[in-house]
């Protein structure tokens, strides 16, 4: 029997299938797990506060600039995965348009980043499941259990081991798992949303405020610096629908399905965003006393804040749904990783290993594993030493998103730069709404890392006078260039020998 790589059903005929079960999710399926990885009850949650203090009532508008790049790169990445459906995603189309380095590079940055945010997710998670704890059995105290940090890191191994067992068991078991957890989230965010404007509508609302046209406008934002502060943390909290597409060859239709539920999931969620944007707003207004959504006392949690006095005694709900989308995003974001990883060490660009697949299950094994273990490692290490280095490493987040997804979106333009005129399709989704979101988010990490130098831009923490931020953002993407070096002596031939198409004329 022939052991050679079979090759995938694509325009590009130098990849190959990598043993994944192929045909093993639909399009529904696909958005639905996009969904989830971005974790709309989490990420609001985390991110409304934040985002309020720094543009205002101007929240709406800063969600919709945010979301334009996603779009516009979203496009991009779809173009790509019609000619590439490929499980490296960005490190296989980096590669194939620019080369290895910088395809490694690629690899490396989407790697990292969602490494670091499982560890994020697994904590928000143990958070608030003792949360509630405390809330199930109105005793406050079990909720400081997350504070006692032996109980606290054992709980979050726990939620990653439990993560990792459940992509280990390949995309069936993530897609039914994740089936039921979306739809809980989606519906209590709905319900949130629905009871808010009903206060403000009986003028039971904390601070009624009423919407208005202004709050769309970005230009009305104050200054340059604050615009590109929101828009930061607004990519962020798109960030995530790149899953659909490193689950292309376990997909129906794997030129077609990844792509459009990359694009769908991205227009689910911006509706989601805005719905429970304008509730908040309305309900609790800008003010910084009190429910206001500019408290800072309220930044790191806006609904644990606002869940009482909007649902009443449901907030309850808000909670668990808080709980099962960090959970939810814990598992399917392994997702991610785990197929970069598979791909890199298919293509010799690490260790072969990390190319295995379970004969059983048809996952990533070792890469899924290699995942969750880096994951725990980096939690443990980073609350163990210093909590500002955690939460500075989750802001410099914003940096390697812009990162990987500008070189993947500028491949997109490299790669059909041959085709890119011969049709008004091929010049808008190949080669115009790449290249502008690709600079957009390539700008984005220019200017963010310039504005990290400065301690204030985060925790405040500073190493030598250099805010913490920047120190660990461009440290992680530093580290990447000194494992590639160290993979160019080990693994020569991938960087040597992976064959680069140029141009592609399809």
């Amino acid at each position: 029997m022939s052991t050679a790589p079979k090759t995938v059903q694509s325009k590009d005929s130098a990849l190959s299938e990598k043993g994944l079960k192929a045909g093993s999710v639909g399009l529904i399926g696909a958005v639905v797990i996009g969904v989830s990885c971005i974790a709309p009850a989490y990420t609001l949650t985390a991110a409304l506060g934040p985002t309020v203090s720094e543009v205002g009532v101007h929240l709406p508008a800063i969600f919709l600039v945010g979301f334009i790049p996603m779009l516009l790169v979203a496009l991009g990445y779809r173009e790509l995965n019609n000619a590439m459906p490929d499980a490296g995603t960005s490190f296989t189309w980096a590669t194939r348009a620019f080369g290895p380095w910088i395809g490694w590079m690629g690899g490396w940055g989407l790697i990292a980043a969602t490494i670091i945010v499982l560890s994020n997710l697994a904590a928000v998670a143990v958070d608030f499941f003792y949360l509630m704890l405390g809330q199930v059995f109105s005793n406050p105290s079990l909720a400081e259990l997350s504070k006692i940090l032996p109980l606290n890191i054992a709980t979050t191994l726990v939620f990653i081991a439990a993560a990792c067992w459940i992509s280990y068991r390949g995309m069936e078991t993530t897609k039914g798992v994740q089936y039921v957890l979306v739809a809980f989230q989606l519906l209590v965010l709905g319900w949130f949303a629905v009871s808010a404007f009903a206060h403000v509508a009986n003028g039971t609302a904390f601070d009624a405020t009423a919407i208005s046209p202004d709050w769309f406008n970005p230009f009305a934002v104050d200054s340059f610096t604050t615009f590109t502060a929101g828009v930061s943390l607004s990519i962020f909290i798109y960030w995530g629908w790149d899953v659909t597409l490193t689950m292309n060859e376990e997909t129906k239709n794997p030129e077609k399905t990844p792509g459009r539920a990359a694009t769908v999931t991205v227009l689910v969620i911006v509706i989601i965003y805005m719905t429970v944007a304008l509730a908040t707003l309305s309900f609790a207004g800008v003010g910084d006393t009190g429910l206001g959504a500019g408290n800072p006392e309220n930044q790191s949690s806006i609904f644990a804040v606002l869940a009482g006095p909007v649902m009443g005694p449901f907030a309850i709900l808000m909670s668990l749904a808080i709980l099962s989308s960090s959970a939810a995003s814990l598992q399917s974001t392994f997702v991610s990783p785990a197929r970069t990883l598979l791909a890199m060490g298919h293509y010799r660009a690490i260790s072969p290993r990390f190319g295995k697949i379970s004969p059983t299950y048809k996952s990533p094994s070792t890469a899924t594993i290699a995942a969750a273990i880096a994951a725990a490692a980096f939690y443990v290490i980073t609350r163990t030493v210093s909590e500002n280095a955690l939460w500075d490493t989750i802001t410099a987040l914003g940096m390697m998103i812009c990162f990987y997804y500008g070189i993947t979106a500028l491949a997109c333009v490299w790669y059909f730069r041959a085709a890119a005129f011969s049709s008004v399709r091929s010049f808008f989704f190949k080669f115009l709404a790449p290249l502008l979101g690709g600079v957009i988010l390539l700008v984005m990490f220019v200017k963010t890392a310039i504005d990290s130098l400065d301690p204030a831009y985060g925790s405040g923490s500073s190493v030598g006078g250099i805010g913490l931020v920047f120190i660990l953002g461009m440290g992680v993407i530093l580290l990447g260039v000194v494992v590639m070096l160290v993979m160019y002596r080990v693994r020569p031939e991938f960087f040597r020998n992976f064959s680069r198409t140029g141009a592609s004329r399809s």
